[in-house]
């Protein structure tokens, strides 16, 4: 029997133009819509035996497992996929596999649209963009960057990486994190601080930490009472690190200056979601890792994987530990 494959979440229907599907002995379909019900995601791919999946678009938890009997391969955008039970996985006897993070560094693109929201907001870029497509000139009045201070929460490579730009911006940088040490902080060239100093001190304050069950909500309502009402918030990181009504909530009574999201607790964001009216916003749709570069690497390396998943040669193996 042919073997059947679904590639999931091809947002942009960009999947085919990036990779060779079409030299699998396998017969392919590629689902652009988000199936976000349960039960009908099951209904879908009941029959598929390899499921691609782009990056955690798709959770992957222990009942939808045990409910894709003829599940064997499930392939994974990167070698870290915190939406998938890898446990459970492991004892249904599906093999998950994982593929490189792109042309560059995988922190590099973050990085980038990291600094990209903060400029649009501090500049005010996409309503004057508006202002000048709808006929009008100099409707705000932007803030430098140079002379404030950039807090950074969480300063592993990305963190470092924003820093970096902050301190070629002449920012004051400052850091903090559960595990931070003064010496790592040294090492990266910005000061460490405490939590709660983070937050008063911020003018603009970045995420950039792992999700886990010590860091959800770790930043909420108390933190963003401690902000300057002239601060701006950014969240490239995970959208549940962040109590989202306590910010939308900040941000409609003018408690904070702005914010710059690029995730959410529930993606894609539903038409009537509070976030999609919430003003002093800059909202992009989870394009953090979204680039060229990155998905030169993604779609490929998920045909390799399939491809020696088909041989029985060697395949890249993600640990349930």
């Amino acid at each position: 029997m042919t073997v059947r494959v679904a590639v999931l979440d091809d947002y942009q229907d960009v999947a085919r133009d990036y990779a060779d599907w079409d030299a699998l002995p396998a017969q392919v379909e590629v689902f652009h819509e988000h199936l976000t019900d349960p039960a009908e995601l099951v209904r879908r791919l009941e029959p598929f035996e390899v499921i691609a999946a782009m990056r955690e678009r798709t959770p992957f938890p222990r009942q939808v497992l045990q409910a894709l009997p003829n599940l064997k391969l499930l392939v994974t955008t990167g070698m870290r996929n915190a939406s998938i039970d890898l446990a459970a996985a492991r004892e249904l006897g599906i093999v998950v596999s994982g593929t490189g993070h792109g042309s560059g560094p995988s922190w590099a693109a973050t990085a980038e649209l990291t600094w990209g929201l903060i400029l649009a907001l501090l500049r005010h870029i996409p309503q004057e963009d508006r202002t000048v497509r709808e006929g009008g000139w100099q409707r705000t009045v932007g803030h430098e960057v140079a002379g404030r201070t950039l807090g950074v929460l969480g300063l592993g490579r990305l963190g470092t990486q924003v820093a970096k730009v902050g301190q070629a911006f002449s920012m004051d940088v400052i850091a903090w994190s559960q595990n931070l040490t003064d010496e790592a902080a040294a090492a990266a060239g910005v000061r460490r601080v405490d939590k709660d100093e983070l937050f008063r001190a911020a003018d603009v304050l970045t995420i950039h930490t792992v999700l886990s069950e010590r860091t959800r909500g770790v930043v909420g309502a108390a933190e963003l009472a401690l902000m300057r009402p002239t601060a701006y918030l950014i969240n490239t990181s995970r959208g549940p690190i962040v109590d989202e009504a306590a910010l939308q909530e900040a941000l409609r009574e003018g408690r904070l200056a702005g914010a710059g999201i690029d995730v959410f607790g529930r993606e894609p964001l539903p038409v009537d979601d509070p976030w999609r009216t919430t003003p002093r916003t800059v909202l992009t749709p989870h394009l953090g890792y979204v680039t060229d570069g990155t998905y030169r690497s993604f779609y490929p390396e998920t045909v390799e994987d399939i491809r020696a998943y088909l041989d029985g040669s060697p395949i890249r193996v993600l640990n349930a530990e």
